[in-house]
């Protein structure tokens, strides 16, 4: 007899996203401690992949402010440069300290780029980084020319390690994925986006504009009544949608209709 698989309820599937980003969270804190040394974070974008990562980040860094001492974490978005990424690690590179590289996919297509960052990742007890080429940025900004990385680097990207199956770019990524872990949040289906949208709403993200429970109804069942036509399911989205409700209360749907929906 066919095995017919039976679909997960909501609830589980909720559970299950949870779960994945739980894990988020206690990978970052082991970054924090030293434990993981190099981490890869993949999804769609507009889930909450960064802000998982920086709440746990700015709750650790709140004892430093506290106490005046020098900031040990660090984030970059988007394109960096082989020299910029160079420099960047040399900033973090104290035991203790973290780099974030949040959406810096353009690194893994440039060969010093993912050299520099094969050798921060490296599971040798010593991770020594050298920038081989004289250089008077270097020089002005009082970075050597060869240092030891003691630092742990978080990857968060939209690109998914798994797909790219062929050519020079999968075996660059082979490289990286053997020296880091490897957390693929897995909200793939417009259900699962769904599904964490009302997760994070349920959890309170709304609760600052002040809509009560109607409000935030409305603003999720606009999602609902449009998933197929947005822009973009996502919570950057829900953002959007209570930015306009709060501007324009009563007329949240006309506004949303003409600027957050795709044209045909």
């Amino acid at each position: 007899p066919v095995v017919v698989k039976q679909e997960k309820t909501d609830e589980e599937r909720i559970a299950e996203i949870a779960e994945r980003f739980d894990i988020l969270d206690e990978m970052t804190q082991g970054s924090i401690d030293g434990v993981v040394r190099g981490m890869i974070v993949t999804g769609p974008p507009g889930i909450g992949k960064s802000y998982g990562v920086e709440q746990v980040i700015e709750k650790n860094s709140l004892f430093d402010k506290l106490a005046d001492k020098p900031v040990r974490y660090g984030t970059e978005k988007g394109a960096a440069s082989a020299i910029g990424l160079y420099q960047l690690l040399y900033r973090y590179a104290d035991p203790g300290s973290v780099l974030v590289l949040d959406d810096c996919d353009s690194i893994l297509w440039d060969e010093v780029s993912l050299n520099l960052l094969k050798a921060a990742l490296d599971s040798s007890a010593k991770r020594m980084i050298s920038w081989n080429t004289e250089s008077s940025a270097l020089r002005r900004e009082g970075v050597p020319e060869k240092f030891e990385f003691c630092g742990s680097v978080i990857f968060i990207t939209n690109l998914k390690f798994d797909n790219i199956k062929k050519g020079k770019l999968r075996d660059h990524l082979e490289a990286i994925l053997s020296r880091c872990h490897y957390l693929d949040l897995t909200l793939d289906t417009m259900r699962d986006k769904m599904l964490r949208i009302k997760q994070i709403v349920g959890q309170g993200m709304l609760d600052p504009f002040g809509f009560g429970p109607t409000g935030q109804a409305e603003i999720v069942g606009f999602i609902e009544d449009h998933v197929d036509t947005l822009r973009e399911v996502s919570l950057r989205m829900v953002t959007k949608l209570a930015d306009l409700k709060k501007m324009s209360p009563d007329r949240l749907r006309v506004i949303a209709e003409n600027t957050c929906i795709r044209r045909k």
